[in-house]
């Protein structure tokens, strides 16, 4: 049987659901664009507020900017996302009433879609934020501290290049390593997320095939987020080569 199922699913043959009967792919393919947008956004957000927050942390190291953003950063790192998910619910949604607590399968137009989107992102996002700040803290403290960074400095160089082209540059491995895995984290950590705020992703169709035990629809979606995650972390390995003449990927 373990064998049939592997040979089908190189085909693109993962069964049938129990509960519709429907292909596995064909219950997947409806969802995936939906969780890949939220990963993909909540990535950009992550990416975009962490290495802000790491940079400027590092620059102004054992300042209370510093301190004030590390705290920031342990807070985003230790929220839950269910718990984040309904606090944000109930300032912007219920309280507010400035975004809608609940995403609909079909935005009617872009202000719209943006709208619906933002709070999953932001609930999703946050965490990442957190780790990849701390990590782009932590690189670029490292690099600071090297010869060349002291050579570029004592060439009149001014801090933003120092800062911006020769330190964060050779900063950004470590700190693309954790957006690698933070994106797949996302991918598959969307499950609570899309719960909450009632989003059809492959996330919802994961929690609704395990309480229903349609058991095809829960080994597919799992070994689709597993295939993916994989693919994204060799692009990453990759992606080291553009940064860093000097890696060989032999």
């Amino acid at each position: 049987q373990y064998f049939n199922y592997i040979s089908g699913a190189v085909q693109g043959d993962l069964g049938n659901s129990i509960r519709s009967g429907r292909p596995v792919m064909d219950e997947i393919s409806g969802r995936f664009w939906v969780t890949a947008e939220l990963a993909i956004y909540a990535t950009i957000l992550a990416v975009f507020l962490g290495l802000i927050a790491g940079i400027i942390s590092a620059v102004r190291h054992y300042t209370w900017s510093d301190i004030t953003i590390m705290i920031v950063a342990f807070f985003g790192l230790s929220m839950p996302n269910f718990w984040l998910g309904l606090v944000l619910i109930q300032w912007f949604a219920v309280g507010g009433e400035w975004l809608p607590e609940f995403m609909k399968m079909r935005p009617s137009g872009w202000g719209d879609s943006w709208r619906q989107i933002a709070l999953p992102v932001i609930c999703l996002g946050t965490s990442g934020a957190a780790i990849i700040a701390r990590m782009t803290r932590a690189s670029m403290l490292e690099v600071i501290g090297q010869d060349y960074i002291r050579t570029a400095r004592a060439k009149g160089l001014s801090e933003r290049v120092v800062t911006y082209r020769h330190a964060l540059k050779n900063a950004l491995i470590p700190v693309i390593t954790v957006v690698g895995l933070e994106f797949g984290a996302f991918l598959g950590g969307a499950v609570i997320t899309e719960t909450i705020f009632a989003i059809n992703g492959m996330g919802r169709l994961t929690i609704d095939a395990i309480r229903e035990r349609d058991f095809p629809v829960v080994q597919g979606t799992i070994l689709i987020i597993s295939v993916l995650f994989v693919l994204v972390n060799m692009l990453v390995d990759i992606s080291y080569r553009m940064l860093n003449k000097r890696i060989d990927l032999n």
